[in-house]
């Protein structure tokens, strides 16, 4: 009974506080509004302010809750209503909008409000007037916690808007969202304008990312720009494709002048702040990109030069042991002495054997007959299925882990789709950009800093990574590039001088992708990427004019695909699908025309070796399989 009545006792007590709570903020607001009708100066609105609002802000954000949220809206769309008076109150207007956007703020993260689309249209304006009042005023110049004061306000107005989006956007007409994302634009310009004056003030690269190490995370300003740069990519993913085009072009700018900052720099920081920083900036980047909705021409170059820089993104200070081709290869890596069909060099490791299925078995994994530990290899080829997460395996070598090195992954992943979608949104444009991201010698010597493509297909440790980058190059090889290609013609560098003609840079880099595709089709392991690099050899063979390469190529390229036929393929499960694509190259590379007479003359020694007059391929492993005693029979003519 006793206790009853003690806890009859805290309810009437609580009750009667949550009233007195209630009673100050109605008292409060109404009490300003009354104030405010005879149109008082400036200064003293924010006197007013202060002592009505501000110095009572605790209270009055716990009473919230009890509040109808009509009410509260009510209210504070009244305190928006009252910013562009207080804008003209000189030096304190700053610290009453900090103290505006932190009683707003707290009070949206306690109440869910429904905001009609007048006060969204004024609440956006609002927060992008006092953004900008916060970053104008901010500076190197300033008290550095008077400078985290300000940033920490813009958070504060970003994560309110975040927050009602989070609610609200299902019910956001075209023009709210379109609303928002002007807003979103602003706070990046804004911010951006602030970081890099910040950074090339001090003339200290790793100035601005200090500032987010020097106070906590959410007073960041690169913080700030992931949060936009997320609601941007969620506004555009939900609603671009009926955006008006200049909005659209509005966002590409933005976009366009803050890759340009980053490729100006030529450094990117391996931390956690900016690796989100990054990821969600070229995420948006991806997604305003596969919706073009105007002309791209003038910014290809500059955002190429920019993704350029993310392909080696968080690998260059690692042991090269962490790349599949870690070892210096020879033979098909030198252009200047030829193609060699030869296999490259290896060392004492063995094979290569994918990151994420290195722990499975110590040993070796290349199957030669289908009856070797089969069901094992079956078992291993479904867990790195295309459709896998990221959390059902490791890309690192690594005991544990480590988000930091998988978000800087995906930061690359998200630059490499980038690259894509420039290349399929205006190809005639990307063609001048080949030379910016495609080797053009020695493909198979892993360099420190070498940024192409290929360096990802060949050497990036995270799988998806490798698999991006082989729709990439799929992606440009095919259409309107395969009728730019037949200009190249290779040349030995040492002939080519100073200056280097199109046509011989389009050949050095046809030799290279030769290289470079050829050695990983002997050496990869995994099922989806291989089928992606039979696809890419395809369109390699269609797109080059063998007559004006090197006479060693298209032998080399029949040698190694027979040889890769020959051995078979791993699991089970690939087993058909990957002979029949390998057939194909084999039968395309075997119709070039013009005929290619070092094939003649190779076919030639077969036949006085004793095959008479074809070239027989048997396939078979020994145990089943529906292409047992398939011959391919190329006819020569005499």
């Amino acid at each position: 009974m006793k206790f009853e009545v003690a806890r009859m006792s805290s309810l009437s007590s609580a009750s009667s506080l949550s009233s007195s709570a209630v009673r100050s903020w109605r008292t409060a607001f109404l009490t300003l509004r009354d104030e405010t009708l005879a149109s008082p100066p400036p200064s003293a609105v924010l006197n007013l302010l202060q002592h009505l609002l501000f110095s009572n802000s605790q209270s009055l954000i716990a009473a919230a809750p009890d509040l109808p949220p009509h009410e509260i809206v009510s209210d504070i769309m009244f305190l928006m209503e009252l910013v562009p008076t207080c804008s003209d109150a000189g030096d304190d207007t700053s610290l009453t909008f900090i103290s505006m956007c932190h009683l707003i703020h707290d009070v949206c993260q306690r109440v869910s409000l429904e905001i009609n689309s007048p006060s969204w249209a004024l609440m956006l304006d609002t927060f992008g007037t006092m953004v900008e009042s916060f970053l104008g005023k901010a500076g190197s110049k300033r008290v550095f916690s008077e400078n985290a004061a300000r940033i920490k306000a813009v958070m504060e107005c970003v994560e309110t808007v975040r927050r009602l989006v989070s609610v609200y956007h299902r019910k956001c007409s075209l023009s709210e969202n379109v609303q928002l994302v002007k807003f979103l634009l602003r706070i990046v310009t804004c911010s951006h304008a602030e970081l890099y004056s910040s950074l090339h003030s001090s003339g200290n690269q790793r100035y601005a990312p200090e500032i987010g190490k020097r106070i906590p995370r959410y007073n960041s300003l690169w913080e700030v720009q992931t949060i936009a740069f997320t609601m941007i990519t969620a506004v555009f993913s939900r609603d671009g494709s009926s955006f008006p085009g200049d909005i659209w072009q509005s966002t590409i700018e933005v976009l366009r002048k803050v890759m340009d900052a980053l490729a100006s720099k030529s450094v990117l920081v391996e931390d956690n702040v900016m690796s989100r920083f990054y990821t969600s900036l070229l995420h948006c980047l991806h997604v305003v990109l596969t919706n073009p909705k105007g002309p791209l021409s003038d910014h290809v170059a500059g955002f190429v030069a920019a993704l350029r820089i993310f392909f080696i993104y968080g690998l260059t200070n690692r042991t090269a042991l962490a790349f599949p081709g870690a070892v210096q290869r020879q033979g098909l890596s030198s252009v200047n002495h030829g193609l060699s069909s030869t296999e490259p060099t290896k060392t004492d490791s063995g094979p290569y054997r994918p990151p994420h299925l290195r722990k499975k078995n110590g040993t070796g994994i290349r199957q030669h007959k289908a009856q070797d530990s089969q069901s094992s290899s079956d078992h291993e080829s479904s867990m790195v299925d295309l459709t896998s997460s990221d959390s059902d395996y490791s890309d690192t070598d690594g005991s544990g882990k480590d988000s930091d090195s998988l978000r800087i992954s995906k930061a690359r992943l998200a630059a490499i789709a980038c690259i894509q979608d420039l290349c399929q949104a205006d190809p005639k444009s990307f063609t001048a950009q080949w030379t910016m991201i495609l080797p053009t010698n020695d493909v198979l010597q892993l360099r420190k800093y070498e940024a192409t493509l290929m360096t990802c297909l060949l050497f990036d440790p995270y799988l998806k990574a490798r698999i991006a980058s082989a729709a990439t190059l799929a992606a440009m090889l095919d259409g309107p590039s395969s009728v730019f290609l037949q200009v190249a013609e290779y040349k030995e560098s040492t002939k080519c001088g100073s200056f280097t003609a199109l046509s011989s840079s389009l050949g050095q880099i046809l030799m290279q992708l030769h290289a470079g595709i050829l050695y990983l089709i002997q050496h990869e392991t995994h099922g989806g990427l291989l089928a992606s690099l039979f696809k890419i050899l395809m369109l390699l063979i269609s797109s080059t004019p063998y007559a004006r390469m090197p006479e060693e190529l298209l032998p080399t390229v029949i040698i190694s695909l027979r040889a890769r036929v020959e051995e078979g393929f791993p699991f089970k499960s690939d087993q058909t699908s990957l002979l029949a694509v390998a057939l194909s190259c084999l039968t395309a590379a075997l119709s070039t025309s013009p005929s290619s007479p070092k094939v003649k003359e190779m076919f030639l020694e077969e036949i006085s070796a004793g095959r008479g007059m074809s070239l027989e391929i048997l396939i078979g492993w020994g145990g089943y399989s529906p292409y047992e005693g398939v011959r391919l029979v190329v006819f020569l003519e005499t």
